[in-house]
């Protein structure tokens, strides 16, 4: 199996990249979020990491700029019904971090937005991710938005799901304690949020 491809960018655009190495171009599928990656700067050079879809009427390859993206590709097309195209599909719509917490937050409505997910595949990705998501990296689940709560939130927040408390509960009750006072210790954060759980 390729693990990953190294070389000249010839060709690229937001579904696809053509990737020189050695005198041989790969032809690449890729989400929208590589694309970004891989056009910042007008960069010429890519090492992009690469799974293997072998068909009996085509061999194709998707690639990812990060090793987190190909991750949840893979996570994705281990779920029945969800091919590599949906699979890319999901990632263009979405970045890895936001993957991580729709599922965390049980958020069938972002899954559904994206075209050729219906309601059915939604909760399907939901319900078979879940516990994959969690040992894959119990960090991902704690994104959030750090522009608007900072990290005394983030570290509140991974406290509170450590102590055994949803994810998406210690969010609702953070938010609402940091709306009302955005100085807050992370220890301050914690007491009060325990009083209201």
């Amino acid at each position: 199996m390729i693990d990953y491809i190294k070389g000249t960018i010839t060709e690229l655009n937001p579904t696809y990249v053509v990737v020189d190495n050695h005198g041989m171009g790969y032809m690449v599928n890729i989400s929208l979020s590589t694309y970004d990656s891989l056009n910042k700067n007008g960069q010429k050079e890519a090492l992009i990491y690469v799974y293997e879809a072998i068909r009996e009427d085509a061999h194709l390859l998707y690639g990812f700029a990060s090793k987190k993206e190909r991750e949840a590709f893979m996570l994705l097309i281990s779920v029945s019904g969800v091919g590599p195209n949906i699979a890319r599909m999901i990632l263009s719509s979405m970045s890895v971090d936001e993957f991580n917490q729709a599922i965390a937050g049980n958020n069938v409505a972002m899954f559904k937005s994206v075209k050729g997910v219906g309601a059915k595949t939604a909760q399907r990705i939901i319900v078979d991710l879940k516990d994959k998501i969690k040992l894959a990296d119990d960090t991902l689940l704690i994104q959030s938005d750090k522009s608007a709560t900072g990290e005394h939130f983030d570290e509140a927040l991974a406290a509170l799901v450590m102590l055994g408390f949803s994810q998406q509960a210690s969010q609702k009750v953070l938010k609402s304690l940091f709306a009302k006072d955005s100085s807050l210790s992370v220890e301050q954060a914690i007491k009060l949020a325990l009083k209201m759980m």
